[in-house]
């Protein structure tokens, strides 16, 4: 017997999975035979490779590092899609998407397209003066649309456009052999029941990354010990911005070096005190060179105090050393990700500061640049690997200024 409808929104990194592009969030509701909204699931899926052109789908591989992948949710998915009729907004294009993540687990499925309801298709019957997009048949049917390209909203809003097509057709069903086919499809018998994940899950997760340090017995700083972790630390820092993958980089090394919070703490304010002694090398101590003396105490959780504190051991002739990352004439620098400007551009300002872009990262490599830092990109995930930094197009720019 036929459940109801499963009404089906997919992201993805891009627009064709014979290219390999993949799912990145699923969004399912569920409907009875009237269309009265019974139930709804959603979830992040991992691609486990870059999130293509975050601008539009608003996705954030901070978010996706939490996410399961799509073999880890196949069993909750097939659950949701059991006895129940497939419909989507441009049904082919989810269809397609589904399809090939199933075979890529070596499960094939049959095409959803084949026995579901397309609402972009079905629009030329009952909203014939609408554009085929879901804005457009969302607007004519008058049905609200906010935040267009999130998975379970945009499910949401197909969901009220199923149900506006079924009261223009009640009592009567308009689609009676999808409701008969609907119950012969065969799913395969998976297991996967990862919990779902939701947008907006690093900020609740992820901790500033003191907090998982182990609170050691303090003890003296050793040059030996302090280097490796003040090395990483500036790199991390290059861009303003500490990663959820640099996070975990930083909290990694410390245990390996048995630093505890004490140890990091002194450590934290050696490096802003070297960023004060570079800002007094010439005598002035400018309103640029302040606000980020200021963001960098802030994003080690440093006191308000700690700006005024470092210019001072910054002064003193016998502070500390501090290694400092620097790019040279020279260089290679490797790009990922969509850009505003595209990779093209920031390749040739690259080679125009004497740096040359290269294609691939190698241990050669000094620099990556990617959209989005915590990129699960095949070239991000070797930089991590051999400890190239990562850092954002506009910290780049103000390494080239």
């Amino acid at each position: 017997m036929v459940a109801g409808y499963a009404v089906i929104d997919v992201e993805t990194t891009g627009l064709r999975p014979s290219w390999h592009d993949r799912i990145i969030e699923i969004g399912i509701v569920h409907t009875d035979t009237a269309g009265r909204v019974t139930g709804e699931w959603s979830t992040l899926v991992n691609p486990e490779r870059d999130l293509g052109p975050q601008r539009i789908h608003g996705i954030s591989a901070a978010d996706i590092r939490h996410a399961p992948t799509f073999k880890e949710v196949v069993g909750t998915l097939i659950g949701l899609l059991r006895d129940r009729v497939p419909v989507a907004h441009n049904l082919r294009f989810d269809s397609d998407f589904l399809q090939h993540e199933f075979a890529r687990i070596g499960t094939p499925i049959s095409p959803l397209h084949d026995f579901g309801v397309c609402t972009m298709t079905q629009a030329r019957q009952f909203l014939p003066r609408a554009p085929r997009n879901l804005a457009g048949c969302c607007a004519m049917a008058d049905i609200p649309l906010d935040g267009h390209h999130d998975a379970l909203i945009d499910a949401r809003a197909a969901a009220r456009l199923l149900r506006h097509y079924l009261d223009l057709t009640s009592p009567n069903c308009p689609w009676p052999a999808a409701l008969s086919a609907t119950t012969s499809i065969a799913w395969p018998a998976l297991e996967g029941n990862a919990a779902w994940v939701s947008r907006g899950v690093s900020a609740k997760r992820e901790n500033h990354f003191l907090s998982r340090i182990l609170d050691r017995v303090p003890q003296a700083a050793q040059p030996v010990r302090a280097e490796p972790y003040l090395a990483l630390l500036d790199q991390v820092l290059l861009d303003h911005h500490i990663s959820g993958a640099e996070a975990d980089a930083l909290v990694e090394l410390a245990a390996s070096l048995e630093l505890g919070r004490a140890d990091l703490e002194r450590l934290h304010c050696d490096y802003l005190a070297a960023i004060g002694r570079a800002a007094l090398a010439d005598g002035i101590v400018t309103d640029a060179e302040r606000r980020e003396l200021e963001l960098v105490a802030a994003l080690l959780h440093l006191p308000s105090t700690a700006v005024e504190q470092a210019l001072a051991e910054g002064a003193k002739s016998a502070s500390t050393p501090v290694p400092r990352f620097e790019l040279h004439p020279g260089d290679h620098v490797v790009f990922t990700g969509e850009m505003d400007d595209g990779r093209e551009i920031w390749e040739e300002r690259a080679r125009q500061a004497g740096y040359l872009p290269h294609p691939n990262v190698t241990k050669k490599v000094r620099l990556l640049v990617a959209s989005d830092p915590d990129s699960l990109s095949g070239k991000a995930r070797k930089a991590r690997a051999y400890g190239v930094p990562i850092i954002t197009p506009d910290a780049f720019a103000r390494m080239l200024s």
